[in-house]
């Protein structure tokens, strides 16, 4: 019976060693690959392909390549936390179908592209806490729409597209603690979406404004929307504008600087543009003309009400004239002769 045990747990060892890329501890139970703390610049090699946890923490890893997870697609979680990753290529963890848990905390991110989390359905953990991200794109990628859980602290993040957060119809905790929101118009869309969010029965840490200096620390829920104001028209053209005016106002955006993204004259960035004043004013134009027919026509009608109403009485008071004269000619007699017998 010794002898069987001791063949046994060196088939086990085997089994669990078959596969395993050095420097790492590969449970066949618990289909899980232990590779933290060992010192790796890119993703390991050779993993066994049945594993569903892969733990790659505290390690020096800078790039992720495109094929690195092509030989492990059964992957649930993944945890890269605390690396040394600056940027991640779109579609790099493509061939995780199964993935529901992505912990990218603790890098050197400074932006997300579009897309760069495509074709992960089954995707409900994203925690890109502790990084160095400046933007968000408008979407982290198709099939991104069962995220429940998204954590942006920590970052280095002034606005937000509401965009983004609308393409994550799911989401239940939103944490967005410690980035220098910039309390402008820029952040206007995600005020609402926020009110809206918590009122839903969503949970969140809340944004505290950094700028302008007049809002530092004030929650941004708290700040009231006249403050909004001088932005809306700006913001509804961006979205209106051709293709043509949105370089146009990309171009001139560049021409103020950072001040109008980091400095506390935030505002700058946010005033109407004189140029879309003429479409409001042909607007404007329209609208009066309009307004001048709709109540001519109204008036027209109403004089015509008018005639017709007194034409009409005309006509009945004449044919009413008419039919009392004969009846009032032949009554007469016929009322006298009563009176005339009784004196009699």
């Amino acid at each position: 019976t010794g002898n069987w045990l001791l063949v046994w747990s060196v088939i086990s060892l085997a089994l669990t060693a078959h596969g395993c890329p050095d420097k790492c501890l590969c449970h066949t139970a618990s289909k899980t690959a232990d590779c933290k703390n060992r010192g790796f610049t890119e993703i390991p090699a050779r993993l066994p392909p049945e594993i569903q946890i892969l733990q790659l923490q505290n390690n020096r890893i800078w790039r992720i390549n495109q094929n690195a997870f092509t030989a492990t697609p059964l992957l649930k979680i993944l945890d890269l936390s605390n690396n040394s990753l600056s940027s991640v290529a779109p579609g790099a963890f493509q061939k995780l179908r199964y993935l529901q848990v992505l912990n990218l905390t603790r890098n050197l991110i400074h932006y997300i592209e579009n897309k760069t989390f495509s074709f992960l359905p089954h995707l409900k953990e994203l925690d890109l806490s502790s990084n160095s991200i400046i933007r968000l794109p408008e979407t982290f990628g198709n099939s991104t729409g069962n995220i429940t859980l998204l954590s942006v602290k920590h970052n280095k993040l002034q606005k937000m597209e509401r965009i983004l957060l609308e393409s994550l119809p799911n989401l239940k905790v939103v944490l967005f603690k410690d980035n220098p929101w910039q309390c402008n118009c820029n952040i206007f869309g995600l005020k609402l979406w926020l009110e809206s969010f918590l009122y839903r029965g969503g949970i969140s840490d809340g944004i505290i404004c950094s700028a302008p200096g007049i809002r530092k620390g004030k929650d941004l829920l708290k700040v009231p929307y006249e403050l909004f104001g001088a932005c809306p028209l700006r913001t509804a053209h961006l979205h209106l504008g051709s293709s043509h005016h949105h370089g146009l106002e990309h171009r001139s955006s560049l021409k103020h600087g950072p001040h109008g993204e980091l400095g506390d004259s935030g505002r700058a960035s946010c005033e109407p543009k004189p140029k879309p004043r003429p479409v409001s004013l042909r607007h404007a134009i329209a609208t009066v003309v309009i307004t001048g027919v709709v109540c001519g026509i109204v008036c027209l009608m109403m004089l015509a009400a008018a005639v017709y109403g007194c034409a009409y009485a005309a006509i009945t008071a004449k044919c009413h004239k008419e039919h009392l004269a004969p009846v009032r000619q032949h009554g007469t007699p016929e009322e006298k002769e009563p009176f005339e017998s009784s004196l009699a």
